[in-house]
């Protein structure tokens, strides 16, 4: 998939919310004046946000907890989220860890399975800015299955089911929250003969068409692996979520079917797609459209001009209901690492609580808006959050319905706070998406295609 990164970088952001959260503010100013008996000391961020831009934000955002905490420096280290895991064992051997990570919680969760992160730490930070103000569903992604602390959720992005509003009032149909209103409304809009199409599943061997497909099948209960990792694809409910999948995809564009057929929804084609929420500068920003708006991707587009109005026609349902509710993204999180230094520790807390305060945090999410989305509920519905040239073109109440799909987030690669290394093994070997592949476009059928899946699952192990 497609990731749009709309970077929002400079001095003026940062400081054009300094003085919002006055009660924000003093609160540093208390803190700082407790840090003043502390003796000096650094510690060491590592931050997988590898852009220049970003980091120059990031960078203006120590320096300003700096100049309140001057007995604190924070060195900031760029490592890319792909080498996170090898960095870290290095630093483990050298004994130079980090005092602060951020990076997937997926990673975080991994490192506090191998006994480097501090717990109590991070307990004491997600405490402090109050348990209660953070979605459930980010919480419990970070957590083991023993409730400890493996990570602090930071920010997210989030696959879900975007919508013409319009279309569905003029309808008649109710939001497609549901796997019945969901196929309803894909039935209904789909129309062929005029080159309009009901939703946008994924349907090509590739990580799209099983980013589309895990909200629906865990939806319906059905998961990879349980938390000891015993293989529970072949259930009853993994079939239903197949077969409810392949009926969906009866009303795509024909073909199979990738991102890219998000062009059929930019011009005016389709009801309803599956896509992340790096999709709303594409919707609001003439821009970032420009490249669905041609005849080049598919003959049977004609191009369009940019609708000014779909971003405020659109609105996203993030959760998924059938037998239960599930959303699919990813969360970033923040960690202490147990260096056994009781200083460092406690600088690192303080960072951290800095970070979560509404000016610092709303800076730190305007980066990426749409791709770095809050944790915290309330951020997302406040005048701060939304003073953004993408976010303003959506609203408060559409902000707060996204963000709210973080409550009920999950993922098969982290099962009862356990992470299955087995199903990250499943993703990479695309395993799912040939399935459906197999079973949407070759013909094969349900029992076939899945048991076809089991065995290279079991070719694995």
């Amino acid at each position: 998939m497609k990731f749009v990164k709309f970077g929002i970088c400079t001095a003026l952001l940062l400081f054009s919310t300094t003085f919002i959260f006055a009660s924000g503010q003093n609160e540093m100013v208390e803190e700082s004046k407790s840090m003043d008996m502390m003796e000096p000391v650094t510690i060491e961020y590592w931050t997988s946000q590898t852009q220049t831009d970003r980091q120059s934000t990031i960078q203006l955002l120590i320096d300003t907890f700096e100049a309140t905490n001057p007995n604190i420096k924070v060195k900031l280290i760029a490592v890319d989220e792909n080498d996170v895991t090898s960095q870290m064992a290095t630093a483990a051997n050298s004994n130079t860890l980090p005092t602060l990570v951020e990076g997937a919680a997926t990673t975080m969760v991994s490192f506090g399975a191998d006994g480097l992160v501090d717990v109590d730490a991070n307990a004491d930070v997600i405490n402090s800015i109050g348990r209660d103000k953070f979605f459930d569903g980010a919480l419990k992604i970070n957590e083991s299955s023993n409730g400890e602390a493996y990570g602090i959720p930071f920010h997210g992005w989030l696959q879900g089911l975007w919508y013409r509003t319009d279309w569905f009032e003029e309808a008649g149909l109710e939001p497609p929250t549901t796997w019945e209103n969901i196929e309803k409304a894909a039935k209904y809009f789909y129309n062929p003969s005029e080159n309009t199409y009901g939703i946008l599943v994924g349907t090509k061997s590739e990580n799209f068409t099983e980013q589309c497909f895990t909200p629906i099948a865990q939806s319906n209960g059905a998961s990879l692996y349980d938390k000891n990792g015993n293989l529970t694809f072949d259930t009853p409910e993994m079939k239903e979520a197949l077969e409810f999948y392949g009926r969906l995809a009866m009303y795509n564009p024909p073909g199979p079917q990738t991102w890219r057929a998000r062009d059929y929804y930019l011009q005016g084609k389709m009801a309803m797609f599956f896509y992340s929420t790096y999709i709303m500068d594409d919707l609001a920003i003439q821009d970032a459209a420009a490249s669905s708006l041609t005849s080049e991707n598919f003959s049977d587009l004609k191009g369009s001009q940019f609708d000014p109005e779909l971003a405020s026609h659109t609105a996203m349902v993030p959760t998924i209901t059938n037998t239960e509710s599930a959303s699919y993204g990813t969360i970033v999180s923040l960690s202490i690492i147990d260096q056994g230094d009781s200083k460092k520790t406690e600088a690192a807390k303080k960072f951290i609580e800095y970070l979560y305060q509404p000016n610092s945090y709303i800076t730190f999410l305007h980066m990426a808006p749409g791709g770095m989305n809050p944790v915290i509920k309330g951020i997302a519905d406040t005048d701060e959050f939304l003073d953004n040239p993408v976010l303003s073109n959506y609203g408060k109440e559409a902000l707060a319905e996204i963000v709210a799909g973080m409550q009920d987030i999950k993922s098969f690669g982290i099962v009862d706070g356990m992470k299955i290394e087995k199903a990250d093994q499943v993703t990479a070997q695309q395993i799912i998406p040939q399935m459906i592949y197999k079973y949407t476009q070759e013909g094969l059928d349900i029992d076939s295609s899945m048991d076809w899946a089991i065995n290279e699952i079991n070719k694995l192990n």
